[in-house]
């Protein structure tokens, strides 16, 4: 049996994380927010922030960690108390993409971190200046394959999810266009819709309004499955390249070793959250929830890091 006193200290403490998991919380919850306030993890987080409050009788504050591309916020809570009062709303980059663009992170995306759920993920749409003669997908590849390196896409900057989502359809279709990259989506956009710049992976939020007042030719979204928000669309998968998924993603993580009762707790609300009047709020601000397990939430992320790996070397990124 080993030591007794060992078994018995092991079992005293399994018992403290259970009592500790049934009076979960009694105090105020920190959600780490790695992006400044406006954005679309800051959003995702103030809604769940605003109904984990409600359903768990105490207050979940957002706390705005912005900088280095997510990965100070992510670093901060990577490092945090592991006792379920505090939790990242992690997204895509810091927490499947950067791990290929750094040569350095304080943080290991996986080794670090406790997956609760995945919340939501907000499609990309394909967009063309009206300008450009394509309506579809395979008019759009016919024709960079005819004029390979004279198409140009724009992006919110090297590595984001504007410039994978274009380096991954360059890789799937086996097709040449230029990146251009600018200083936030906002300035990449208004280049696609002034002409600068012929097409562009959007974020729906963003592109709708231009979509419907005619300035920009919706062509299809990056996700998996087609769009609530515009079911017309196809994506570029069933458009014809085989395999194609690029989707912002978010989702709620806490420090590795939060205790598995906690990790529960924090899922079952969240599941009933996106199951609730808070699942409108987020379609209405383009999210689409998911709410899936911890486990599917891990192994989704181990997938999306292998998967963004690949195209970063594809694509001759070079990690900073």
């Amino acid at each position: 049996m080993g030591n007794p006193l060992i078994w018995i200290a092991a079992l005293c403490a399994a018992t403290g994380a259970v009592q500790a998991a049934d009076v979960y919380p009694v105090r105020p919850i920190r959600m780490i927010v790695a992006y400044p306030p406006g954005g679309g993890t800051d959003q995702v987080g103030r809604v769940m922030a605003d109904q984990l409050t409600q359903q768990l009788g105490q207050n979940v504050v957002v706390d705005n960690r912005g900088g280095a591309t997510g990965n100070i916020g992510t670093e901060l809570a990577a490092r945090a108390v592991p006792d379920g009062y505090t939790l990242l709303m992690g997204n895509v980059a810091p927490n499947a993409v950067n791990v290929s663009l750094f040569k350095k992170l304080g943080f290991d995306p996986v080794g670090d971190f406790s997956p609760v759920s995945l919340v939501a993920i907000t499609p990309n749409i394909l967009v063309a200046h009206p300008s450009l003669q394509v309506k579809t997908v395979r008019e759009l590849l016919a024709l960079a394959k005819a004029r390979p390196g004279t198409l140009n896409f724009p992006s919110a900057g090297v590595g984001s999810s504007s410039h994978l989502a274009g380096e991954l359809l360059k890789s799937l279709a086996k097709i040449d266009m230029v990146h251009v990259p600018f200083k936030g989506g906002g300035p990449a956009l208004v280049a696609m819709i002034s002409g600068e710049v012929q097409i562009m992976f959007a974020t729906m939020p963003a592109a709708m309004p231009h979509v419907k007042s005619g300035k920009a030719r919706a062509i299809a979204v990056t996700t998996a499955k087609r769009s609530q928000a515009m079911p017309e669309l196809p994506t570029i998968a069933e458009a014809g390249v085989t395999g194609y998924e690029a989707s912002t993603w978010y989702g709620l993580l806490a420090p590795a070793k939060t205790p598995k009762p906690v990790i529960d707790r924090i899922h079952a609300e969240t599941v009933k959250i996106l199951a609730g009047p808070a699942r409108q709020r987020l379609e209405v601000q383009g999210f689409e929830p998911i709410g899936g397990t911890p486990a599917e939430f891990s192994a989704y992320i181990k997938s999306e890091i292998l998967k963004w790996a690949k195209v970063i070397r594809d694509a001759n990124i070079p990690a900073e």
